[in-house]
């Protein structure tokens, strides 16, 4: 694959027309089903279902455009990078954050930065825990904050908060009174989880026996099992940090036992030169998550 190949896909993908992608890179469609049927060869799949007017992406399309908007994140962000370096020398700070941190802890420690140093921009980028770790390593970002801990080559993690998960039930459920929860007071319980192979799944999984629980949906995201929860589709085991700080409405979160710990992860880069800012805003992290 070249980058001429990627782009062309990627705009096909971004309009769903070879007629209208031709016209935003100005070339010819007969150009761009070109470089897309030498795209599909090489790739060894279809990446689009030819329809009258319009094309239709499949789903091998979809999952490569996923890591293709990942790699472009960097590409986006030049144009402003070099602007940021002309108007203020290298006073620019880039921080990554899982979403559950990005929403509730980061905001607080951006503006507790922000009250020392006013001149320096900060650019915070979110996505999921591995996709940080890949930024951490080559150095896209300064410093990343993770919920789920994953293997990677130059990058050195550290625990910088854990606390033990809560149980988050609709309101009006039969458990929103109880003042502590344990496994069997879930039995027969229509259950939101997070993903398999992420570190709290698997705490989570152990404390139960098969068949206790109904799997009845899943999602990387505890805001969007909170919000979940508030539309009584059943009840889950979250970091309680995302619960306490957004505040859903039609959601009690009540501890349980026993402990499961939901810990948040730091990441630096291991060969990255030390930086008075970078490590500035690793102490206003530590005091967000203290406040919160």
């Amino acid at each position: 694959m070249n980058f001429k190949q990627i782009e062309t896909f990627r705009t096909v993908m971004l309009t769903g027309s070879m007629t209208v992608a031709a016209k935003q890179l100005h070339t010819s469609q007969p150009n761009v089903s070109r470089v897309i049927g030498k795209l599909e060869a090489e790739l060894g799949f279809e990446l689009f279902d030819r329809l009258p007017g319009r094309v239709v992406a499949t789903k091998g399309a979809e999952a490569l455009f996923r890591e293709v908007e990942r790699a472009f994140v960097g590409l986006d962000s030049l144009s402003d990078s070099a602007r940021a370096i002309r108007d203020a020398g290298i006073g620019t700070l880039r921080v990554a954050a899982a979403a559950s941190i990005s929403l509730s802890v980061l905001p607080l420690a951006v503006r507790r930065f922000s009250e020392k140093y006013p001149q320096v921009r900060i650019v915070c980028d979110t996505s999921e825990s591995y996709v940080i770790a890949n930024w951490i390593a080559t150095q896209h970002c300064d410093i990343g904050f993770v919920s789920n801990i994953a293997d990677k080559p130059g990058v050195v993690a550290s625990v910088i908060h854990t606390e033990s998960a809560v149980c988050v039930v609709p309101a009006r459920h039969r458990l929103a009174k109880k003042k502590r929860l344990v496994p069997e007071d879930l039995a027969g319980e229509r259950f939101i989880s997070l993903p398999g192979g992420n570190t709290s799944r698997r705490a989570i999984d152990a404390v139960f026996r098969d068949g206790d629980r109904i799997m009845a949906l899943e999602t990387p995201f505890a805001a969007t099992i909170c919000r979940m929860v508030s539309e009584g589709l059943g009840v889950s085991l979250v970091n309680p940090i995302v619960s306490r700080t957004m505040r859903f409405p039609g959601v009690v979160a009540i501890p349980f036992k026993p402990d499961i710990p939901f810990r948040s992860y730091m990441l630096r880069a291991q060969l990255a030169p030390r930086d008075t800012h970078v490590n500035h805003f690793a102490a206003c992290m530590r005091a967000a998550f203290d406040a919160v």
